[in-house]
């Protein structure tokens, strides 16, 4: 097999259901009540972690805050003020 390719007995059980070995489930970080989608061509069978585009920009924000040295409390400072800066405005425009 290649790199990175391991190949693994399960068994069908009732319903369709099999047990995806603790090592593969680590390897993937899938825990229980995940997601996973199942790719299928011909007879070959893909089961992948289903990430969420949530899951992907909650990602991706947190490691961009962490690259750019900025906490949540920052942000979340940062948010009150943007807000009452908004508020400001809009009370001069309205006035």
């Amino acid at each position: 097999m290649e790199d990175g390719a391991n190949t693994y007995q399960v068994r069908l059980r009732d319903k369709g259901q099999v047990t995806i070995p603790r090592g593969v489930r680590e390897t993937i970080n899938a825990q229980e009540g995940d997601i996973l989608s199942l790719l299928q061509i011909d007879d070959l069978i893909l089961i992948t972690p289903k990430v969420t585009r949530l899951s992907a920009l909650t990602e991706q924000f947190t490691a961009e805050m962490d690259r750019a040295g900025v906490s949540l409390a920052d942000l979340l400072e940062g948010l009150a003020d943007a807000r009452a800066e908004i508020a400001r405005e809009r009370r001069e425009r309205d006035a």
